[in-house]
């Protein structure tokens, strides 16, 4: 078992938890303070319980035993609680034994999931930011808090983001706003976005100077094409635009 510090289990991230398991870790604990007792106006630990209890409804809709990710609360004085509880959890994973042998998602198909999974991170924080700051206070609505149908919509109707060529400016500003360095472009070039590099967060929509509103958001459609290379300088005249051919890109 390996111990990981941090100032506050609110640091703890999803992507985090993600890693563990794509690096071969059979189960992960989180131990956190005692909720409304956080030593921190942020009350952080609301926050990790939140992830984690997202976290179980992600893998079970996957396949993957959400018992192999497991939360408890102590305070920093209670070392005996936190014995008991990561004794319990151990004796849990043991029961479940390695990936893949309790009924579950093969170890090579889920390292493709968690990849997946990892890359729209930011999206699925975006998308359920309101339940993730949500402080349950009734142990009651765990299990409740997020649902098996609510996370297979969150998979589902995964947004995609593409430039159209005609409205494009070439200006760089949704380049240099995007996290993931997923859209190519440059000086009197059309930008494009790679969709295997797209993390889905939205920042090169709210980047757009609404003026253009090259950047479009698709929901349940296929992205078009990408504007070939060779079409995609920008021929500018006056205060006029041109390029060889002009069509919606990805």
């Amino acid at each position: 078992m390996r111990l990981v510090r941090l100032m506050c289990s609110g640091r703890v991230d999803l992507a985090h938890i993600l890693r563990a398991f794509a690096n071969g870790a059979d189960g992960v604990f989180i131990g956190g303070c005692r909720l409304g007792e956080c030593n921190y106006i942020t009350h952080g630990n609301y926050h990790a319980l939140n992830l984690t209890l997202l976290g179980k409804k992600i893998f079970e809709h996957i396949g993957f035993h959400p018992r192999r990710l497991q939360i408890a609360f102590m305070s920093g004085g209670e070392g005996n609680l936190f014995a008991a509880a990561v004794d319990d959890f151990c004796k849990t994973v043991k029961e479940l034994g390695p990936i893949g042998q309790a009924g579950e998602i093969a170890p090579e198909q889920l390292g493709e999931a968690l990849a997946e999974i990892t890359r729209l991170v930011p999206y699925i924080k975006i998308e359920k930011h309101a339940k993730l700051t949500t402080r349950l206070q009734d142990t009651a609505d765990y299990e409740t808090h997020f649902s098996l149908e609510e996370i297979q919509r969150l998979f589902g109707e995964v947004a995609s983001y593409c430039i159209d060529p005609a409205k494009c400016q070439a200006c760089m500003i949704c380049a240099k706003s995007c996290p993931a360095e997923a859209i190519a472009g440059g000086k009197n070039l059309i930008h494009v976005i790679d969709q295997d590099k797209c993390i889905k967060c939205g920042a090169c929509l709210n980047a757009c100077p609404s003026r253009f509103g090259a950047v479009t958001r698709i929901a349940g459609g296929p992205v078009p094409p990408p504007l070939p290379m060779e079409d995609r300088a920008i021929s500018r005249t006056g205060n006029k635009n041109t390029s060889t051919e002009r069509g919606m890109t990805a």
